[in-house]
């Protein structure tokens, strides 16, 4: 009898995994697809498995204080409706329906006084589990049997498939058709060994069965040797292997069993090397396997900012008193104005703290509703109704109850009295009589606030019973003490300036627009970069322009004042002299040229020679002034010159002077002019002598190779960065340029074949016809020998047949 397979039982994690795969692969909605890749389990119970334990949705953390409440209050509601509570509180309905049979457990033990023991839902050894479906899986074993393994051979097979449904269609049919054809031959073969022969019958297909015969066939005639009469010698079978044990696989209750064992060993290892956890883990305590809920606490009323606050107020409050008492030697405005704080209040009865108010464990009271709801008699034996807690059936979720800390400043003395109230050594209020008494409700064990000076307002404190009260008392105090305040003595006349109706207009016409801060920005940025302009656009033309200027200036150009009586002519020329001496040491001073700013930057003029610049260029500006031209001078100056040029241009007959002559005359004039290293000064190149035309060329040379040598360090710089930031594409150029020329080459090699081929068409265009005329040649010379072996073969039959009848008549 073969072995009965019931599917369903623990979950293992190889199975899980196949799930979760595909589920991936399937979706959520072909379960019976899913089934079909687990053996021992149907699509309902993979179903249930997603839906309750894989699904990354489900929540499996421990229960909150909050859930445990909205489950009770649900469950009141909707009783037995676990599908429906499930998504409101957030967990699955056989967690829901676990969750709140242990809570009636706990509320049912809590009222009989029950010691925690032994669970009665947890299994027993050798009971089923009912719901496997929501239970971690089982690790998997090390040894694993044929069927699981070829378990995950199908579906890591089937799971791979990414070709698509009639690929994999094609591909089980092939395989399912060599399984039968195997199956048929194994059967033949056996029946054969069996001294049975069948003969394999042929389907009848219309036209020519191309796998069992060949078309045009020419049998050739019969050989030497006859092998229709050999006997075939079979194989003697192993008729071990073919026992039923070793069909049907191991058993179910044999691989429980060794499963079994293996638990048991287990237990007794632990016993050995961990006592105690393995008499704990057998007994089941409850106190030792579960762990504790989070201690939820209400959030406090007063942060620390405020406790700092306090501390500081009590610390300023005391030393003022403190400073007060020292300066006025403790006169009595300073002692009513400032209290003193550190003194506590004469209390008869002893301090007590104030406590939150009481409050009942509402888990547990909806608990005991819903077990006295279920254990009811039925109505029809009268008497009184179950007594119930006080609950809440005012919507869906319950209603939590905030516990707030007690308000000890409402019903603490030394504090403000408000309305209706009187305080010690302090003349009551006129809604109260003139007979001191007791401020009520105050508990005399709470903590005193000494409020003497007001500092808690009335509304803080006080509740809003009597705010209307406290507004229009305030209101009357603030009316007597402008009453009791003195005449004026003195009359003020206010005189407003001259522009103070342009700018009230001004502020009143921006107040309605406030102006963007970048906006701001561009405004104050525009101003600063008009300002510069201005500023720059007063210093001299050269500075303007960032032109070339000496860093030493050349005082020898004026003529000594030894000589002749000047001209007119020499002396205006002396004096632009003059002032261009003055402007260049004025420039050098406070405007220094690129050169010079270098320079300085690398150290080359530190020490004495830049301090000795600096002071000769201010000795000289001390002696001349330098008198700064204003904007309108300066453009007399320039309209003045204009003037006199074309008054020269039209009295020398000069025209416009091209790009190409001007340059020419600035060559030549610049060819003229000789450096000399050795005076470090500038002169015609006609004056110089062979040795200072020398030196200079050799100055120029060392100059031009200390501009070659700092531009190759430069370039070498921009070179290793430009390395560094297009060497991804320099290699990439590199490769797609091989990748180019080896496309090159083979679009020639391509060429290079396509004419080779069609050379080839071409000849074997020629050569066909040739060779088709002579395969029919040798065809028909074929098919005449043949045609005459027939006639020779059919003469020499009728000779044999005529004598064998010739013999047989013998």
């Amino acid at each position: 009898m073969p072995r009965i397979m019931i599917k369903g039982g623990v979950w293992r994690n190889t199975e899980d995994e196949i799930l979760k795969a595909a589920v991936m692969k399937y979706g959520k909605n072909q379960w019976s697809r899913i089934a079909s890749l687990l053996h021992r389990k149907s699509a309902k119970q993979c179903k249930a498995r997603w839906y309750e334990w894989l699904d990354p949705s489900i929540k499996k953390t421990e229960w909150s204080r909050e859930e445990e409440e909205k489950l009770l209050h649900l469950a009141k509601l909707m009783p037995t409706q676990w599908r429906t509570i499930a998504p409101i509180i957030g967990r699955t309905a056989a967690q829901c329906l676990e969750h709140y049979e242990y809570l009636l457990d706990k509320a049912a033990q809590r009222d009989n006084e029950e010691e925690v023991g032994d669970d009665p839902r947890k299994l027993k050894p050798g009971e089923i589990d009912p719901n496997p479906e929501t239970k971690p899986a089982r690790p998997d074993p090390v040894d694993m049997d044929e069927d699981e393994l070829e378990m995950l051979s199908e579906a890591r097979a089937r799971l791979a498939n990414t070709q698509g449904k009639k690929a994999k269609r094609k591909a089980r049919e092939k395989q399912l058709e060599e399984a039968r054809r195997l199956a048929a031959l194994q059967k033949r073969r056996e029946l054969r060994a069996a001294g049975i022969h069948v003969q394999k019958k042929r389907k009848k297909k219309r036209g020519v069965d191309y796998n069992a015969e060949i078309p045009f066939e020419k049998k050739p005639a019969p050989g030497f040797y006859d092998t229709s009469m050999e006997q075939y010698d079979a194989l003697e079978p192993h008729f071990k292997r073919l026992r039923q044990q070793h069909l049907d696989g191991e058993l179910r209750n044999e691989s429980e069993e060794r499963d079994r064992k293996k638990d048991k060993q287990k237990m007794k290892k632990k016993k050995e090397s961990d006592l105690p956890s393995a008499i704990l883990q057998t007994s089941g305590v409850a106190e030792f396997t579960k762990k504790r809920s989070k201690l939820v606490l209400p959030a406090p009323q007063i942060s620390d900012a405020e406790l700092e606050e306090v501390v500081k107020l009590g610390v300023a409050s005391e030393v003022a008193r403190q400073a007060a008492e020292e300066s006025e030697g403790g006169s009595s405005a300073s002692s009513t104005l400032l209290s003193e704080y550190s003194i506590t209040n004469n209390m008869t009865t002893g301090l007590r703290t104030p406590r939150t108010p009481a409050a009942q464990d509402r888990i547990l009271q909806e608990a005991q509703n819903l077990m006295a709801l279920t254990n009811i008699d039925t109505p029809l034996k009268g008497g009184l109704n179950t007594p119930l807690h006080e609950s809440d059936f005012s919507g869906v979720t319950p209603q939590r109850q905030q516990v707030q800390t007690p308000n000890t400043v409402l019903s603490t003395p030394f504090r403000t009295p408000g309305p209706g109230q009187a305080s010690d050594g302090m003349t009551p209020l006129a809604g109260g009589g003139m007979t001191p008494r007791g401020t009520p409700g105050l508990t005399p064990g709470r903590t005193p606030l000494r409020d003497k000076l007001n500092i808690n307002s009335e509304e803080q404190l006080a509740d809003s019973t009597f705010t209307k009260h406290l507004h229009k008392e305030s209101l009357q105090q603030l009316r007597q003490g402008l009453m009791s305040l003195p005449v004026p003595k003195n009359d003020f006349e206010i005189v407003l300036p001259e522009n103070a109706e342009k700018e009230l207009e001004e502020t009143e016409m921006e107040t309605g627009y406030i102006e963007d801060s970048a906006d701001v920005e561009a405004r104050k940025q525009a101003q600063r970069d008009a300002e510069r302009e201005k500023e720059l656009k007063l210093r001299h033309t050269a500075v303007q322009r960032s032109l070339p200027r000496p860093t030493e200036v050349n005082e020898s150009v004026l003529r000594p004042a030894s000589m002749e009586p000047l001209s007119d002519l020499q002396i205006a020329e002396e004096l632009i002299k003059q002032e261009m001496i003055t402007m260049l040491h004025h420039d050098c001073l406070h405007h220094p040229s690129v050169n010079m700013a270098n320079q300085l930057q690398r150290g080359k003029t530190k020490g004495p020679t830049s301090t000795s610049n600096n002071a000769s260029h201010i000795s000289y500006l001390e002696t001349h002034s330098y008198k700064p031209v204003s904007t309108e001078e300066m453009e007399q100056a320039t309209a003045i010159l204009a003037a006199e040029m074309d008054v020269v241009k039209a009295g020398m007959g000069h025209g416009d002077l091209s790009l190409e002559a001007y340059t020419q005359v600035w060559e030549e004039c610049y060819g003229q002019v000789l450096y000399l290293p050795g005076q470090s000064r500038y002169t015609r190149a006609n004056l110089a002598s062979k040795k200072d035309r020398i030196e200079s060329l050799e100055k120029k040379l060392e100059v031009n190779r200390g501009h070659m040598t700092a531009e190759a360090r430069r370039a070498a710089k921009l070179e290793k960065k430009l390395k560094i930031l297009l060497g991804g594409f320099q290699s990439r150029a590199l490769g797609l340029l091989k990748q180019h020329n080896e496309l090159y080459e083979q679009v020639e090699q391509a060429a290079t074949e396509l004419q080779t081929f069609c050379q080839l068409k071409k000849q074997e265009d020629l050569a066909i016809p040739r060779r088709q005329e002579a395969l029919r040649e040798d065809v028909e010379r074929q098919m005449e020998r043949e045609r005459e072996l027939q006639q020779r073969y059919g003469e020499l039959l009728m000779e044999r047949e005529s004598l064998l009848n010739s013999t047989q008549k013998f």
